[in-house]
């Protein structure tokens, strides 16, 4: 768990986005690229500050990337589906084929940057293909574009491989140590088409396009972990400094993945106080398989 926030939860704030890197669309390619390396910028920024919860963040993104990824494959699942079908799967049962996507982009996320990691939650690449990605060279979005198109050159089915390798290979280039799914959601159906040239500024594009919601929901999620930690103190039930963690590193949870270190009741009033105080949301809306999270 991060050290608490050294302010309120509503003087915690993160830096902003400039305007003018998403200002509109650039003419020239160059133009387009140097607005791409200055939304990098941005983000490795974000990536670095203490006071963002950054595996929420990173796993909030895996899931607007899966639900982009699903489109690709012709899918309407929703993050919410996709929240679902992570949580409300019973061990053993099949998560479906979206469900599979979310799985895959949240793992990748999740675990330090390495191919032996990758290749865990890739199972139909090889440790060997992965780290050829990983050493891809030139700049963070040229690394990420070729990735793209030479996986994709050899398996025109595989976007999800295909975007969470490129994200990786653009992550290694940042010096990230993990990968932040970023280009999934940027990208069009006909951008994988691409190839070449053009495949790279609409990688350039894809990657001011994202900057913007990953800057606003790191924003969001600043405010909302400094709200849980100022209300951490006041918590009273035993175990309530593990589920604080927990909930400072999980999209959702339901109550009952807290009962490893406390009852089910205890979990279920937590949950409920916690909502109250204005520390988490319940995500579903349902009266019951609730989930919760920031």
């Amino acid at each position: 768990m991060k050290s608490p926030a050294l302010a309120p939860a509503d003087l915690v704030t993160l830096p902003r986005l400039p305007g003018w890197i998403i200002a509109g669309p650039a003419q020239s390619p160059e133009d387009v690229a140097f607005s791409a390396g200055a939304a990098l910028v941005h983000l490795d920024l974000l990536a670095r500050t203490d006071t963002l919860p950054t595996a929420l963040w990173r796993e909030r993104l895996a899931l607007a990337a899966a639900e982009a990824c699903a489109g690709f494959a012709g899918r309407r699942e929703t993050s919410a589906a996709l929240r679902d079908a992570l949580h409300l799967t019973r061990p053993g049962d099949h998560p479906g084929p979206a469900g599979e996507i979310a799985l895959h982009w949240c793992r990748a996320a999740e675990r330090p940057l390495s191919a032996a990691n990758l290749a865990r939650g890739l199972p139909g690449i090889t440790a060997e293909r992965i780290a050829l990605c990983l050493g891809a060279e030139g700049s963070p979005v040229a690394r990420a574009a070729a990735v793209l198109e030479a996986v994709l050159t050899d398996a025109p089915r595989a976007e999800t491989e295909a975007l969470i390798l490129a994200d990786a290979a653009l992550a290694r280039a940042a010096g990230w140590a993990h990968l932040l799914p970023l280009l999934a959601t940027g990208l069009k159906p006909r951008d994988l088409r691409l190839r070449g040239g053009d495949l790279q500024l609409a990688c350039h594009r894809a990657l001011i396009a994202a900057a913007r919601p990953a800057a606003q929901l790191a924003a969001d999620l600043t405010r909302r972990a400094g709200r849980l930690r100022e209300v951490a103190p006041k918590l009273r039930a035993r175990g309530a400094d593990q589920a604080v963690a927990l909930f400072l590193s999980r999209d959702a949870l339901a109550p009952a993945e807290l009962t490893a270190f406390m009852s089910d009741r205890a979990a279920r009033r937590l949950c409920d106080r916690l909502v109250a105080l204005g520390a988490l949301r319940e995500l579903t809306g349902r009266d019951t398989f609730r989930l919760y999270g920031l």
